[in-house]
């Protein structure tokens, strides 16, 4: 073969739509775990071009499979491979915060350069690093942006016009204005105060209206829940008729989704980035745009 797509089972749902898109065969990668923790990977039929595909949430486990299913791969005579990593983990440590910390971000960079040729991935979270190009000097890394993808979704479920576009803090004010303007609404972002991993703050602005109006939260990432419930509660109680939830990348679990309803969310949707009981805005287009030109090297 001269390209397929590659997946574990925690991925495969998504991978097979993806390879559906390209028009390329799927392969799983098969994972036996011995008594003793350890994994055998085994894979079938290496293609000359490999898309793997694995969403990296929960990642300790996975990036030691990843790592033998690369050595697999290249023994099997892959001579390209790519890695699809709709969500991609540890980019938020890019600095040591404390005396005696790994800098996360850095030693994965070094671990997922020494295997891939190519890294793609999705709205990756970071902060004082401008790119993920800048995180993977030594090899090609593309960084996608799922805004339009959400937001043609929402429009899709009649918040086009209809709606405010509101973020829960400063980071997000740049993705928070794409899918805006792709729903021709105005847009809103907060100030975020953190006093600890689940107590957060966000404040906005007495300019902000949204009183009888439809209002959409935008946020890539969610993960304790903090910050995306924060705002959700003060859309309320400034008077919104409806609160909807758009996230590209769910890592919370059912507690913090059933506190969003509580809280006051309408409807709470996902990107396909990680497997969760939230999924409704598929990735598999925007992927298969940026990996298209593999399939005709």
């Amino acid at each position: 073969m001269r390209s397929a797509v590659y997946s574990f089972d925690h991925g495969a749902t998504h991978a097979s739509e993806l390879a559906e898109t390209l028009g390329i065969n799927l392969s799983r990668i098969d994972v036996h775990v011995f008594p003793d923790g350890e994994s055998r990977v085994r894979v079938s039929a290496p293609a000359r071009t490999a898309l793997v595909y694995c969403p990296l949430d929960r990642p300790n486990g996975k990036l030691v499979e990843l790592m033998l299913a690369v050595d697999a791969l290249r023994r099997g005579g892959a001579e390209r491979l790519i890695l699809v990593a709709p969500y991609l983990c540890y980019m938020r440590q890019d600095k040591a915060f404390h005396e005696g910390e790994a800098v996360s971000q850095q030693a994965v960079a070094r671990l997922l350069s020494a295997l891939f040729d190519r890294i793609v991935t999705v709205d990756a979270h970071l902060h004082r690093v401008s790119s993920v190009s800048e995180v993977f000097p030594q090899i090609e890394a593309e960084n996608l942006f799922a805004a339009e993808t959400i937001a043609h979704f929402a429009a899709r479920q009649g918040l086009a016009g209809q709606c405010v576009v509101v973020g829960p803090d400063e980071e997000s004010a740049q993705w928070v204005a794409r899918v805006a303007d792709v729903l021709n609404a105005p847009s809103f972002t907060g100030r975020k105060i953190r006093r600890g991993d689940r107590d957060v703050e966000i404040s906005f602005g007495e300019e902000i209206d949204v009183k009888g109006k439809a209002v959409l939260v935008a946020d890539d990432i969610v993960s304790s829940g903090g910050t995306i419930l924060s705002a959700i509660a003060a859309m309320r109680d400034r008077g919104a008729s409806s609160v909807h939830v758009a996230i590209t990348h769910a890592l919370f679990d059912d507690a913090v989704f059933e506190r969003m309803m509580f809280s006051g969310a309408e409807r709470v949707w996902s990107t396909t980035s990680v497997p969760h009981p939230t999924n409704a805005i598929s990735l598999a287009a925007l992927l298969s745009n940026a990996l298209r030109r593999e399939l005709s090297e």
